[in-house]
């Protein structure tokens, strides 16, 4: 409980009602914990969207849904995210790859990612049938939150500081282990022999992306993990719509 606690603290801004302390090791160990986290998030999804749906229509529910998430989880993938995107826009060699991704400032490029991230999210959940919907709101956010704990195990530090560099020294196999069997139960709970599809895209996507990331800067960071998370939450969304819409042709 304590190590799930760690990682709702860390992955939202949703606060514990009482003191809770940790060290570096305890933030390594809750990575077995951020699917379920991933999980609670999908549940808090799924109780807004029963009452905003008894009041207001969908295409604004929807959109409520991907805004609560975002305030919910502090922006902080999202500004991994920008912070990303202004980097690759740069082209630079690893430092200065490294130097804007530290900036602050959002430029072009990270604008234009966040808009298009936000409005991918949005139209794929607000595609899929009302009949999956549940389904999708528990699986992206759990599929997000593995994809961090895949690509922080086994990676190398791009940068000796930051949040990205004290998880990496305290996570091991034993959380991927667990986490992995958590979202791999829990996706083929919700989306049936689809969601081992779904886990495995989630699993390449995370690991090409972990591969490039560390040919290119010699590691990952934390707005790199940010940035995995927002990219495995379109992709669980829009393998979720596919599917759908495979069972539409067939019938």
């Amino acid at each position: 409980m304590r190590l799930y606690l760690i990682a709702m603290q860390f992955l939202t801004i949703i606060p514990v009602p009482f003191s809770l302390r940790y060290g570096e090791k305890d933030l390594g160990r809750s990575l077995s914990y951020f699917p379920l986290a991933g999980l609670s998030l999908g549940a808090l999804l799924v109780g807004l969207n029963y009452v905003l749906s008894l009041l207001l229509p969908r295409g604004v529910v929807d959109l409520l849904l991907v805004t609560a998430l975002a305030v919910v989880t502090g922006i902080l993938h999202l500004d991994g995210l920008a912070d990303v995107c202004d980097a690759l826009a740069a082209r630079g060699d690893r430092e200065r790859f490294l130097k804007v991704m530290k900036d602050s400032h959002v430029g072009a490029a990270g604008a234009i990612g966040l808009v298009l991230a936000l409005l991918l999210k949005y139209t794929a959940l607000l595609s899929i049938p009302a009949g999956m919907k549940l389904q999708a709101l528990f699986c992206f956010p759990l599929l997000a939150r593995f994809a961090q704990v895949t690509m922080i195990v086994g990676a190398r530090r791009a940068r000796s500081d930051g949040l990205g560099s004290v998880f990496i020294s305290g996570a091991g196999w034993p959380q991927l282990l667990l986490a992995t069997m958590t979202t791999l139960a829990a996706s083929l709970l919700f989306m049936g022999i689809q969601g081992l599809w779904i886990f495995i895209g989630a699993c390449l996507l995370t690991g090409i992306l972990k591969a490039w990331f560390q040919r290119k800067i010699g590691g990952i960071t934390g707005d790199i993990i940010g940035f995995s998370s927002e990219l495995n939450e379109i992709l669980t969304l829009l393998m979720i719509l596919a599917f759908t819409g495979q069972q539409v042709l067939t019938l």
